[in-house]
């Protein structure tokens, strides 16, 4: 299809290697990371995990850790005080049950406190080159304004679309593409519309 194309040609213009903006050493790491992400931005979960997983640098430290030590060092992002929790179980739980590996089991990811399909997609991805693509705000903005998917689709329906549409080993590299794009480029206010290759396919265009 003629707009997909376009799509694909004028992401990998502008992002030819499109990377995860969360930084990570450890497997485990780039999990947390992505939980913590949820409702805030990746710029302020790197400030806190630059701190958190210096102070913590193992699972089992960080499964030891006292709760209100935690919350005071993810204060700036969003729902610290549920996020601290999920920090110190998903701990326990990868030790205890996974000898501190994140396994490649969305099913198992799935059951860990705070985690859902989002984090599952994004860490599948990036650590075992899964084809999946997972739906975040910018995903999902991108996909909206170029009629990828209806104005009222749900992030699930959402990745179903684009599961459809684009070509199956793209979804990945994809993701972190549309990520950037809607992060820098078709922002929620005041998108870079006047340069865009995409601009005739898009409802934001459209309509002003």
């Amino acid at each position: 299809m003629k707009m997909t194309n376009d799509i694909i040609e004028y992401l990998d213009f502008l992002f030819p290697n499109p990377q995860c903006e969360l930084v990570y050493n450890k497997d485990y790491e780039l999990l947390l990371a992505v939980m913590l992400s949820a409702q805030t931005t990746d710029k302020r979960v790197n400030q806190v995990t630059n701190i958190l997983f210096k102070k913590y640098p193992d699972l089992n430290s960080l499964s030891q850790a006292a709760i209100d030590d935690i919350i005071e060092i993810i204060k700036p992002i969003g729902t610290f005080q549920r996020k601290a929790v999920y920090l110190k179980e998903i701990a326990r739980h990868l030790l205890e049950e996974k000898n501190g590996i994140v396994p490649n089991d969305r099913n198992y990811l799935e059951s860990l406190p705070g985690v859902g399909r989002k984090t599952v997609n994004v860490v599948l991805s990036n650590l075992y080159d899964e084809d999946c693509i997972a739906v975040d705000t910018h995903v999902s903005r991108v996909s909206k304004r170029l009629k990828l998917a209806y104005l009222k689709d749900d992030v699930n329906v959402i990745e179903k679309k684009l599961t459809k549409k684009f070509p199956k080993e793209k979804l990945g590299r994809l993701h972190h593409q549309m990520v950037l794009f809607g992060r820098y480029y078709c922002k929620a206010s005041n998108p870079l519309c006047k340069d865009c290759q995409l601009k005739k396919y898009c409802r934001e265009y459209k309509k002003q």
